[in-house]
This record gives C-alpha cells, structure tokens and sequence, in this order.
C-alpha cells in the first residue's frame, strides 16, 4: 500500500508542476478573417455560424473556455486547432490561390454536409456548435455558390 500511495505523491506532483507549462495559444484576432468575409460575402446568419461552428480550429483566432489552462487539455486543443488550421485556415485565405479556395469551399460544404464537421469533440463542450438541419444547408448552399463562383473565375482565366 505504500508504494500506491507514493506513486500517487509523485502523480500529483508532477500534475502540479505540468499546470506551469502549456502550448501557445493560437490567440489573434478577428480581423484576420476580413478578407476571407469579404471576399465570401457570408449572410449574417452563416458568418454567425461560422463564428460558433468553424472558426475556433479554422482560423487565428480561438475562444479558449476556462478548462484549456488545464494541462493535458491544453495540448489536447491545441493539436487540434494546429490539425485544423493546417486543414483549412480561414485567415489565410488572403494566400491561397484561386483554385484552392476552390477546391477549399468545395471541401467546406461537403464535410459539413457528412456531418463530418465540427467535429463531436468540439460540440461536446460547445453545444452552441451543433448545426441543425436549417443551419447545415444554409452552410451548404452558401459554401456551394461561393465554389461555384471560384470555379467560374477559374474557368474564365
């Protein structure tokens, strides 16, 4: 019984020590979306639910709740919001060529029409995050036309 009992000292000590360190946080701000909202031109209830659904992971610019000080959730989120703006970064947009905001939009409406997107680790702690039905096809159809559009451009060069 001792030894249970040490090994859970040096655990908790350990523990403590770790909460003094963390990743860095991926805290810009909005206004690295602008040319991304300007150029995609989202109605008001679809930059709403980009805001709540996308841009935490997809962008430079994460809401962080109170629980990702907590080491090791704080390197938990922050993998994922590196593996998702390494995906799809939405204030980047201004970088990416024609053909990959194409290509990129196409990917948008198509991985929140699986239902693929956000994903269920991100909506278990931000309910706000759930799309409904509604919410996915205004997401879908405003995605398809600024891909469309993209395309045209493309097809136009």
């Amino acid at each position: 019984m001792k030894i249970v009992k040490k090994i859970g000292w040096v655990v908790l000590v350990v523990f403590i020590v770790a909460q003094f360190f963390g990743p860095e946080k991926n805290e810009g701000d909005l206004t690295s979306l602008a040319t991304f909202i300007e150029e995609t031109k989202p109605s008001d209830e679809v930059h709403k639910i980009l805001k709540e659904s996308c841009f935490d992971c997809h962008s430079n610019s994460t809401r962080y709740p109170w629980y990702s000080s907590i080491t090791p959730v704080n390197y938990w989120m922050a993998d994922h919001v590196k593996e998702g703006s390494k995906h799809l970064n939405f204030s980047k947009w201004a970088e990416y060529s024609l053909k990959k905001k194409e290509h990129k939009m196409e990917e948008v409406f198509e991985e929140v029409e699986k239902k693929n997107m956000p994903l269920d680790s991100y909506t278990w702690t931000h309910t706000e995050a759930n799309l409904t039905d509604a919410q996915v096809k205004l997401i879908v159809d405003w995605a398809k036309g600024v891909q469309s559009n993209y395309g045209a451009q493309l097809k136009a060069k």
